[in-house]
């Protein structure tokens, strides 16, 4: 496990998008952190990173954006149940071979790939702790 300290939200961008040129199509990245940690940040500077100039946005009312054709960013926040995330065909994405980035994996850990990678963002003010 490593650890990279930020002190702004630039920053976060900036690692995560370094960080993208270590995934592989098939990869599936867990983004944990509480509400307002910077998971959408990093999941913004993962797809850049990829070479993706779309908009990032976070997928709470969508459950999956899907950009570029080969990264699909999951917000699993209000999903109630892994039955639930079954039926909206969320576990069809990991098969897909593109590289997804998933918040609130808790959520739906039974649908989760065996092996996953995880970023883990702690903090509050301008400093987060990046463990990956």
């Amino acid at each position: 496990m490593a650890v990279f300290i930020s002190h702004s939200e630039e920053e976060t961008f900036s690692w995560a998008k370094r960080f993208a040129a270590s995934l592989n199509p098939g990869d599936t990245v867990l983004l944990e952190g509480g509400m307002g940690a910077g998971k959408t940040v990093l999941a913004k500077g993962m797809i850049a990173g990829m070479g993706i100039s779309d908009e990032v946005t976070s997928p709470t009312y969508a459950y999956v954006n899907e950009y570029g054709g080969r990264v699909f960013h999951f917000d699993c926040y209000r999903v109630e149940s892994e039955a639930q995330a079954y039926g909206l065909g969320l576990a069809d994405y990991f098969e897909r071979g593109g590289v997804c980035l998933v918040e609130w994996g808790e959520k739906i850990a039974g649908l989760l790939p065996a092996r996953v990678r995880r970023v883990r963002i702690l903090g509050s003010g301008d400093e987060r702790e990046i463990v990956f």
